[in-house]
């Protein structure tokens, strides 16, 4: 299998890199950050033993606990994890010289986002077709957080969140300024509040994005559009929708509804103390910055809102997206891949892991059977909503049937679209002020160099 790993990684890679998973007493762990080994231990006979690898070392510890519970469950079908932690690159590269060659290659691995496509752009796909294990799960979960793992409509990756785009308003700010953030529907309402904002404070309302492009995919996936068209060719230059999102944005800006930020983007440690601080009033980010605002800013406990995000017009389109990402695959070859596959899709899907991703992550949970209960969605003991000023599922149940992504997601290209939107195009216009049109020819230019060598 022949493949070209891209290096550059999409923006939103390192999304899920903060998971924080519950410990595990029965497992042994050894080793560093990059190479640390987690070994289950498991009494009894008939076990099997799983080799994962991944390069988040908290997943081992949520992998682990789960397994737990899988073995209580299913004591004839036990499993030993012997997990694996390496550096971001160093596993990836590893993996796919593994499956190149057919020897060495763990029987689960965790693949990102960024790094996906790479993995099933061949028509030689190495992973396991998961629709087997999917399937009893498939109902409650996120049509769109599978598709991001799959070509050709078979899944090969098992998300852990869903990611799910919404608004997080500091209401106090906001209140001081005369501002009811619940009355803000629509872009232009929201542009509306954001000048108010500004006008009233002499702050800043939200943030345009330079080294991300949570708040671009958003409002591209809202008006239908994409980053590749139907040919699935990279499209930039005349790309109607880019060009009329990257527009408003820019309108916004020059009206003083929002500027640029420290760190580019929200989720950056640069970032954070200008929101903890008030500096600005609005982040426009998927669902798992919960886990950012309870660890980074403490200062705004009780005073954030989540809200569903605003809309073009009343469109019944695409609402919200999911963002950022790690998929779980299993390796075709495995002699253990049908038992390894229905083992990580209960760890990933099943709703009592759905509740441990909400309890203990923050993260929106990619089964959605688990959203409407209220004994865990609301209970007052959770740290999450201590934290926030409103019920934190409010606003997913509102979108939870809009919730779409973009195809390009799972196209191989789009690693590096994405580094060329996020070094070169953003950074271009918010910060330099160029001229929209250059710079998508300028991007459409880089993009079509690097495809054609």
């Amino acid at each position: 299998m022949k493949r070209k790993l891209v290096t550059a990684i999409l923006c939103a890679s390192m999304a899920v890199g903060m998971l924080a998973g519950c410990g595990s007493s029965s497992a042994k762990k050894s080793g560093g950050d990059a190479g640390g080994k987690t070994e289950m231990k498991v009494e009894g006979d008939n076990v099997t033993t799983l080799n994962v690898w991944t390069f988040i070392e908290l997943h081992q510890k949520f992998y682990t606990t789960m397994a737990e519970k899988w073995n209580e469950e299913h004591p004839d079908k036990k499993v030993r994890l012997v997990l694996q932690n390496m550096a971001y690159d160093d596993m990836h590269n590893k993996l796919s010289l593994a499956l190149e060659s057919g020897k060495g290659a763990p029987d689960i691995a965790d693949i990102e986002l960024g790094k996906f496509p790479s993995f099933i752009a061949e028509k030689d796909i190495k992973l396991k077709d998961l629709s087997d294990a999917i399937a009893p799960y498939k109902d409650d979960v996120v049509q769109s957080r599978l598709d991001i793992y799959s070509k050709d409509g078979v899944p090969y990756g098992l998300p852990t969140h869903v990611g799910t785009t919404v608004a997080f308003y500091n209401t106090e700010l906001l209140e001081k300024a005369g501002i009811d953030y619940t009355t803000i529907k629509t872009w232009d309402d929201f542009k509306e509040a954001g000048v108010k904002y500004h006008k009233a404070t002499g702050k800043d309302f939200a943030c345009a994005e330079t080294s991300a492009s949570w708040m671009v995919n958003l409002m591209l996936a809202q008006k239908g559009g994409d980053y590749i068209d139907a040919s699935g060719k990279v499209n930039m230059a005349n790309n109607k929708e880019l060009k009329e999102v990257l527009q408003y944005i820019k309108d916004m800006q020059d009206a003083g509804a929002l500027a640029t930020v420290p760190g580019g983007q929200p989720d950056n440690e640069e970032a954070y103390p200008h929101y903890n601080n008030g500096d600005f009033a609005v982040q426009i980010m998927p669902f798992w910055q919960t886990s950012r605002f309870t660890n980074y800013m403490k200062d705004l406990s009780g005073k954030v809102a989540i809200a569903a995000v605003p809309k073009f017009g009343d469109s019944d389109a695409t609402w919200t997206i999911g963002g950022g990402g790690t998929g779980t695959a299993i390796v075709a070859s495995s002699k253990n891949a049908d038992l390894a596959a229905e083992v990580m899709a209960y760890i990933k899907l099943s709703p009592e892991a759905n509740k441990e991703v909400w309890n203990v992550l923050g993260f929106d949970p990619v089964n959605t059977s688990v959203w409407t209960d209220t004994s865990l969605t609301e209970n007052p003991d959770n740290q999450f909503v201590k934290y926030f000023a409103n019920k934190p599922f409010q606003p997913l149940l509102e979108m939870k049937d809009s919730i779409g992504s973009l195809k390009s997601l799972s196209d191989e290209k789009m690693p590096s679209i994405n580094n060329v939107i996020c070094t070169q195009l953003l950074t271009n216009i918010y910060e330099s002020g160029s001229d929209i049109d250059s710079e998508l020819k300028s991007a459409q230019d880089t993009l079509d160099n690097e495809f054609s060598s």
